[in-house]
C-alpha cells in the first residue's frame, strides 16, 4: 500500500506492506482522511502519544471500508461496512484500528470526505463540552480558539446541548465573522484587551460556566477572569503555548476546576466509552445534518506535503481532507 512516512528528509510517500489486524482490531481500506493540527508535529518527527519518530505514519481520523476483522471483533462489524472513526496512522491507503473507535457511516449518501471530517471533532468536543464542561440548558459556554474544525464543532455541540450563551474566540476577523453560523452568540477577538469585559457583559457579570480552551499559553489568566466562580476550564489544546504565567490566586478566588483532557493517555476502554457517550447524545443530530463541518479544501494523498503546508499556513476555515482514490 501507499503511505506517507516520516523520514530524515521529511514526509515522503512509500510503498509498504498492508498491516494485519490484531485482536479486536479491524483493517480498513481508507477512502478519505481528515487532517488535524497534531499531524504537523508527527510529520515533523515529534511524538504524539505512542506515535512519532522516523518511520511513523501521521493521521488521526479517516473513513473507509472494513476489509478484515481480527479475532475478538464483535459480530455486528463485518467486511464491506462503511465506517468512520479515530484511526491512527491514517495517512495511508489502509490502516488498522480498534473496533470500538469506529461508527458506521450514515446511510444518507454521506460522502467519504464528509465522514472523514467528523470523528475527532465529535469525540473531542462532546467529551470536553458535555462530559467535562457539563453544558446543558441555559448554560454559558466559551470555545477559546473556535475557528478550527474542532472549535466549530464545539460551538455546535454547546448550542445543541442547550447553552443559551455560546462564546467563540478568533483573532482572524474573517473567521470571527463566521462563528455565528455555527452557533456562537458572541464572537470575541482575544487580541482586544476588552474581550473579557465583553464575555462578562454577555453573562450578567458572572462569566461563562465552562471554557473549552484550545489556546492556553499567555491567555490562561484572562480566561480565568472570564470564567464564573465554580466554573470549569477544560484544557484541550495549547496552540498559544504549553507554558505561561498562571494566576494561582485568581484561580483559587474563583474556585475554578481546571481539567486536562487528551486521548494520548487514555486506555482503549476509556476511548470506547467516549465514543459510546458521544454517539448516544449526538449521533441522531449528526445523521440529520445538524452537526457538520465545512470542508476548506480536498487534496489527494499524493499531495500530502502540499496539504500539510496548507494547514500550517493557518488560512483555512473548517477541515482539510485527503482522498486516496
Amino acid at each position: 500500500m501507499k503511505a506517507a512516512i516520516v523520514t530524515e528528509q521529511g514526509l515522503a510517500l512509500r510503498d509498504i506492506p498492508i498491516p494485519t489486524p490484531g485482536p479486536e482490531q479491524i483493517l480498513v481500506k481508507l477512502r478519505a482522511i481528515g487532517l488535524n493540527r497534531a499531524d504537523l508535529g508527527v510529520a515533523a518527527g515529534h511524538a504524539h502519544g505512542a506515535v512519532g519518530g522516523i518511520g511513523a505514519i501521521p493521521g488521526l481520523e479517516a473513513a473507509g471500508e472494513v476489509v478484515e476483522c481480527g479475532p475478538g471483533v464483535p459480530d455486528h462489524i463485518k467486511p464491506g461496512m462503511r465506517v468512520m472513526g479515530g484511526m491512527n496512522s491514517s495517512y495511508a491507503e489502509y490502516t488498522v484500528t480498534d473496533w470500538g473507535r469506529v461508527n458506521l457511516v450514515p446511510d444518507t449518501n454521506m460522502s467519504w470526505e464528509v465522514a472523514a471530517t467528523l470523528p475527532v471533532a465529535l469525540q473531542t468536543m462532546h467529551n470536553a463540552v458535555a462530559t467535562h464542561g457539563l453544558a446543558g440548558p441555559g448554560s454559558a459556554v466559551m470555545i477559546q480558539g473556535a475557528s478550527s474544525g474542532v472549535g466549530l464543532m464545539g460551538l455546535q455541540i454547546a448550542k445543541f446541548m442547550g447553552a443559551s450563551v455560546v462564546v467563540g474566540s478568533s483573532t482572524n476577523p474573517e473567521k470571527r465573522a463566521r462563528l455565528a453560523e455555527f452557533g456562537a452568540t458572541l464572537a470575541v477577538d482575544t487580541n482586544n484587551p476588552g474581550w473579557v469585559k465583553q464575555v462578562l457583559e454577555a453573562t450578567g457579570g458572572k462569566g461563562v460556566d465552562s471554557v473549552v480552551d484550545m489556546i492556553s499559553g499567555p491567555l490562561v489568566s484572562q480566561t480565568l477572569s472570564a470564567t464564573r466562580i465554580l466554573g470549569r476550564i477544560i484544557n484541550v489544546g495549547r496552540l498559544g503555548g504549553a507554558k505561561a504565567e498562571f494566576d494561582f490566586d485568581l484561580h483559587a478566588a474563583r474556585r475554578i476546576s481546571y481539567i486536562g483532557v487528551t486521548f494520548r493517555t487514555r486506555s482503549t476502554e476509556e476511548v470506547r466509552e467516549i465514543v459510546r457517550l458521544m454517539r448516544a447524545d449526538l449521533w441522531a443530530a449528526m445523521e440529520a445534518g445538524s452537526l457538520a463541518l465545512p470542508i476548506d479544501r480536498t487534496f489527494h494523498l499524493d499531495d500530502v506535503v502540499e496539504a500539510l503546508a496548507h494547514m500550517k499556513a493557518n488560512a483555512h476555515f473548517g477541515k482539510i481532507v485527503m482522498v486516496t482514490g
